[in-house]
């Protein structure tokens, strides 16, 4: 069977009325559309609610789902114990999942779990659909026959591109068919935290123009414009949903999907939006994935037409390497920059739009700058700690960037900096950290500094010493 239904939703705990104690009713209208989703699950009379929290387990490279048979949970931490959850966890579904995994090298299953008790991502929407389920048990004495109780599956996000996320629901869905489950899916995920000022975590521009586009494109079931959305936009917005409604997408692959907007407020400073997505039947036009990364590609394609000299001998190290594990020899014909020049260089590498390795030197250490590339494109897809090593399946997805630092210059104050000119590094001493300049989502001198302070283990408040510099960046 295929997902019988989808919902995005919100989980701020202030909507429970135990915590909210009155303020819940700022929020009334989130309220009524939360009811009116789990009475539309409570008809589907799913097997299964699969859902995704932000607040689950979560980690940089591998989609984590919670194993064992049960789980519990309560809202102790916010002032409400006595709402409490007792929940079973659908063991074959998630097995079924966890051997799809395993057999595409998908990075996702149960390993590494901490915390067995529920998120609140997780409860609030069970918190309303329990209520919904309790109500249709005590009015009838048969209604634990007619709404049979179901079993969930509780998912984290990654740190991993949405492209990934959307592979992911791609792969749950294959599982729900497998196993013949009738499973609806439910995307926690608040929208922006930056709506209003007068909210607890400020405003910033960016924040009502990632509600306005979400909802947008949710109320349309536009799910390939969901990758439309930048790293820096997202993160400027301090959302917390997107990555939860990109996985809710992938599940949905393939499939006409009627959609409906029940609500979006923003009254709290924080947005809230609903939607609920029916699957109508197999539509060839909505393989969103397939599509944008074939697109990809072609961009890719001519991107890598238009490379420099210094690119494409980045791309041809790393090729070499991952291909042969050969360190590739110094091509003849070179520009002489490159190979009478000594110069520190950075290799950058992103793979959909995401940072998939960056290493470089701050000055100097082989014998020219295209002995530096060469080194430092290896070590960018393979030895940057941050990331696996890149795979042959990636090579064709992988965007390249090499900048070539100028020498550093001391300088007395943090007034002779330019996020956009240049780079900055700070020294406190034996501890030394680097910033490259513009870089997408560093607007102010004081966030490079303190990204570099964080590079280099330097604590916020300590002072440190300033040098700048400048780079060639070639594309």
């Amino acid at each position: 069977m295929t997902i019988a239904a989808a919902y995005m939703v919100p989980h701020p705990p202030m909507i429970v009325p135990a915590i909210g104690r009155g303020s819940e009713r700022q929020v009334a209208a989130t309220t009524r559309a939360y009811e009116q989703v789990a009475a539309e699950i409570a008809e589907l009379k799913p097997d299964t609610i699969i859902i995704s929290s932000p607040h689950s387990v979560m980690y940089m490279d591998y989609f984590h789902i919670s194993p064992g048979e049960k789980a519990k949970g309560s809202f102790r931490d916010f002032g409400a114990p006595e709402t409490r959850f007792a929940e079973t966890y659908d063991g074959e579904l998630r097995d079924a999942i966890c051997r799809l995994a395993d057999a595409n090298v998908f990075p996702a299953g149960i390993l590494g779990e901490r915390d067995k008790m529920l998120d609140h991502g997780t409860m609030v929407p069970l918190y309303f659909i329990r209520k919904r389920y309790q109500q249709l048990w005590d009015a009838d004495p048969d209604g634990r026959e007619k709404y049979p109780d179901f079993k969930i599956l509780r998912l984290g996000l990654s740190g991993l591109p949405l492209t990934d996320h959307y592979a992911f629901g791609q792969l749950i869905a294959k599982a729900v068919n497998q196993t013949g489950r009738r499973a609806v899916y439910v995307g926690s995920g608040d929208l922006s935290h930056k709506l209003q000022h007068y909210g607890p975590y400020g405003f910033a521009p960016e924040g009502p123009k990632y509600d306005e586009r979400i909802m947008d494109v949710c109320s349309r079931a536009a799910f390939g414009e969901l990758f439309d959305f930048s790293e820096s936009f997202c993160d400027k917005a301090a959302e917390c949903g997107h990555r939860s409604f990109v996985i809710m997408a992938g599940t949905l692959d393939g499939q006409s999907v009627k959609a409906s907007q029940l609500s979006h407020e923003d009254v709290t400073g924080v947005g809230y939006g609903i939607c609920t997505f029916y699957p109508q039947g197999e539509d060839a036009e909505r393989h969103f994935l397939e599509a944008y990364l074939a697109k990809a590609e072609e961009t890719l394609r001519t991107q890598r037409e238009g490379e420099d000299e210094y690119v494409r001998l980045a791309r041809a190290s790393l090729e070499s390497y991952i291909l042969h594990r050969k360190k590739l020899k110094m091509p003849e014909g070179l520009p002489e920059e490159m190979t009478a020049k000594r110069a520190g260089a950075f290799v950058s590498i992103h793979k959909n739009g995401s940072l998939r390795g960056c290493i470089g030197t701050t000055g100097p250490v082989q014998s020219c700058v295209a002995e530096e590339i060469i080194s430092n494109a290896i070590s960018a897809s393979t030895k940057d700690p941050r990331f696996n090593p890149i795979t042959p399946e990636e090579l064709p997805l992988l965007d390249i960037s090499v900048d070539v630092l100028g020498e550093p210059e001391h300088i007395d104050s943090k007034d002779q900096l330019d996020v956009k000119r240049y780079g900055v590094i700070v020294s406190k001493g034996f501890r030394r950290g680097l910033l490259l300049p513009d870089l997408d989502g560093v607007d102010t001198v004081e966030q490079q500094i303190s990204i570099a302070k964080q590079k280099a283990g330097i604590r916020e408040n300590e002072d440190v010493e300033l040098q700048r510099f400048e780079v060639i960046r070639h594309h």
